[in-house]
């Protein structure tokens, strides 16, 4: 099959277009044709080898954790999906090698949920890393309820847009932090924008006077100390970008593959509560380019690689 693979760590010319491993389907996984794989920073932080210290890298290796697609072959095992369903998953391993930049992808069941209905392949790709970040870090590390103050960094970005829709699904009153140019993006989430930078604090404490009662960080250093002086008593904090923030007494947190989740975000799609914002998208043989866009950051939503198929019919 074709697929995106490096052999070493390195930059974005690491990457090379061409014949890849074809997967093997275990008795616990489907074999996934793939229609779209969304771009994430940890993708292009893994190819630069930041992630060595706690995964290894079997070379080459197929970047990519995000994907949708349709199931074309489910393994022995597999009752939970049939041929022809449109899935979506987070296919983390504890490992670097099998990714989803490529025409097919082998999923373990436990990192797959069905695809939202009303959401394109392309939009799907971008819920899986991104939702479950949101989601599990809202809902189950800082347990925010209905009524409270949440203030979201970076809430124009493929993490903060979800958490903003996340959170006011949730029932909480959303500051997010954004540039001028996004304020009106994230007011049509759900959220209150304020801008980075000089002054960050006297802007918030303007709009939440007591203080915020949890701050969903994505930024990390100080972020951190900006975000510790806003919180209400009792307030909590957690970071997806610096473990530094158990030293202000929050938790460190990574998205884990889990299908009870996912089918939670898919439902929240299809109800209209959540969706994806493409900013970009790139051909299969361009994800060198699309993660080169991903490192430049200030993305506002999802950077997605397509893999093009011809439609049905029109083989051979």
């Amino acid at each position: 099959m074709k697929g995106i693979s490096y052999s070493r760590y390195g930059g974005p010319e690491v990457l090379e277009y061409g014949e890849v491993k074809d997967p093997k389907v275990g008795p616990d996984s489907v074999l996934v044709k793939v229609r779209a794989a969304a771009v994430n920073p940890v993708d292009w932080k893994c190819r630069e080898g930041h992630l060595h210290g706690v995964m290894d890298a079997v070379f080459p290796v197929i970047p990519g954790w995000d994907v949708s697609g349709v199931v074309v072959q489910p393994g022995p095992a597999v009752t939970e999906f049939a041929v022809g369903d449109e899935v979506i998953g987070y296919v983390r391993e504890d490992f670097l090698s099998r990714g989803t930049f490529a025409e097919y992808v082998a999923a373990p069941v436990r990192t797959l949920a069905r695809k939202p209905r009303n959401l394109t392949f392309e939009q799907a790709s971008g819920l899986p890393l991104a939702g479950l970040t949101a989601y599990q870090v809202l809902v189950h590390a800082l347990e925010v309820k209905r009524g409270e103050t949440v203030l979201v960094h970076a809430a124009a970005g493929g993490v903060g847009s979800l958490a903003v829709q996340i959170a006011a699904h949730l029932g909480a009153r959303v500051v997010g932090t954004a540039s001028e140019r996004n304020h009106d993006f994230v007011r049509g989430l759900g959220g209150e924008p304020v801008s980075y930078g000089a002054g960050l604090a006297e802007r918030v404490r303007g709009l939440a006077p007591e203080g915020v009662a949890a701050v969903f960080d994505t930024v990390g250093g100080e972020a951190l100390t900006v975000s510790a002086n806003l919180l209400a008593p009792e307030g909590r904090m957690a970071s997806i970008a610096d473990p530094d923030v158990v030293d202000f007494g929050g938790r460190y947190c990574w998205a884990r593959p889990d299908a009870g989740d996912l089918n939670r975000l898919t439902a929240l799609a299809e109800q209209g509560a959540v969706t994806v914002h493409v900013a970009e998208t790139f051909p299969l043989k361009a994800a060198a380019d699309a993660q080169r866009r991903s490192q430049d950051g200030r993305t506002r939503g999802k950077l997605v690689v397509t893999v093009d198929w011809p439609e049905e019919g029109e083989e051979g």
